[in-house]
Formats: structure tokens, C-alpha cells, sequence
């Protein structure tokens, strides 16, 4: 998969990407909303392998690199969750190297998937699962047109311990109105 926006190209991962995927998904305190974390080249090696090798699969997640259209250089990754009935529901979830923060990246690369997954495989919801301490999650899928859906207060079992969860999410019909 590749799709291509102003500043970004957002493509498959490869097993060269993994140093890349290492230096900022290792970075505990940098990806602590985040449930993994790597602590050596072997588990990227690891996910890569494992990340699903057909697109669009139901039940299945699947994550694409970031990366700077003209410097090559990754910005990091979405992860794109297939699920429900019919598969016309997607999860979406996204990583940034730090170095990369503010500059609109995260918004540019998600705008782009999600009009892909609207307009190209005619997708019906599309979904975010934030933690309510993540604030600038919140207002990221908020500046991109989703809206907040739910508060589930301790609904989910997470490094051994209840926390909350909060749905963002957008209609097709929604999405393609704006």
C-alpha cells in the first residue's frame, strides 16, 4: 500500500525500517499511551513479520510507516484495526517520533488514510480508543473531524490495572460532507 499526500508518503513497512521503528517506538516515556514498546531490534523484527501481509483483512491489524516524501526519513506509523461485521468498521492508531511533534504530520497522514479507507474501500466508521490522559490525541482526532463518542470509565484492563477509555469517531457520510 502507498498513498502519497503533500509532505508524506505513508507506505508497507520493511525489515529495513527497523531501526528506524526501534530508535522511536522504544522511547518509553515518549510512547507511554502506547501498549508496545520494544526493548530491542529482535521485537521489531518480530512485529514487522507479524504485521499482516494482506490489507483489508476483517479482524486483523495492520500498520503502515510515515515517512518525509522527499528526505525518506520515518515519522512514524499508523496501525489500522479492520473489524465488525461486514468489515466496514476500522480502528485507527498513530505513533510519532518525538522529533517529529507539531508540525502537522500526524493530522496530514490521517486525513489521508482516512479519506482512503472512505472513498476507496467504502469503509462505514472509523474509530479512535484514546486514553482520557492523552490530551493531545484528543484534540488531534478533534482538529480532524471526528468527534468524541464515548467516556467508558474503567473499561479496560491495561498494564494491570482498569483504565478509562475514550471513543473518537466519524461516519462515512459524516467524513465526506466536510
Amino acid at each position: 500500500m502507498q498513498l502519497f499526500t503533500e509532505r508524506l508518503l505513508l507506505r508497507d513497512i520493511t525489515i529495513d525500517d527497523k531501526q528506524a521503528i526501534f530508535d522511536y517506538r522504544s522511547d518509553a516515556e515518549a510512547n507511554k499511551f502506547q501498549s508496545w514498546i520494544p526493548e530491542t531490534l529482535e521485537n521489531v523484527e518480530s512485529f514487522i513479520e507479524r504485521n499482516n501481509k494482506e490489507f483489508n483483512q476483517p479482524e486483523s491489524w495492520y500498520q503502515i510507516l510515515i515517512t518525509d516524501k522527499e528526505t525518506k526519513a520515518v515519522i512514524g506509523d499508523i496501525g489500522i484495526h479492520f473489524f465488525g461485521d461486514e468489515n466496514l468498521q476500522v480502528e485507527l492508531g498513530i505513533t510519532l517520533n518525538k522529533f517529529f511533534y507539531g508540525k502537522g504530520y500526524a493530522s496530514e497522514a490521517l486525513k489521508s488514510v482516512i479519506d482512503f479507507l472512505f472513498n476507496d474501500l467504502n469503509k462505514h466508521r472509523i474509530m479512535a480508543s484514546i486514553d482520557p490522559d492523552n490530551g493531545d490525541s484528543m484534540k488531534l482526532m478533534e482538529r480532524i473531524g471526528l468527534r468524541k463518542e464515548a467516556h467508558f470509565v474503567k473499561s479496560l484492563f491495561w498494564k494491570n490495572k482498569w483504565v478509562d477509555d475514550v471513543i473518537y469517531a466519524v461516519l462515512k457520510e459524516e467524513w465526506i460532507k466536510k
